[in-house]
């Protein structure tokens, strides 16, 4: 009778093992792809600022209307 448990419980032992391991890696994952996210969301961010800022400072050039020209 207990060899059968503890055969039983080896095995649930390893099969919890195997899906323990899966969600470690699943999660390693997905916090790498976080970081990555918020890395290049700051990026666009930084990049954004900086070119609303040059189009600020830079004038504006308006230009003529042209006259129509006839047929």
């Amino acid at each position: 009778m207990t060899e059968n448990s503890s055969k039983a419980r080896n095995e649930a032992e390893s099969a919890f093992s195997v899906t323990q391991t899966q969600f470690m890696a699943r999660s390693r994952m997905m916090s790498e792809i976080d970081t990555a996210a918020a890395e290049r969301d700051a990026k666009t961010q930084r990049l954004r600022e900086l070119r609303l800022e040059r189009e600020a400072n830079t004038p504006v050039k308006v230009s003529k209307p042209k006259k129509a020209t006839k047929r």
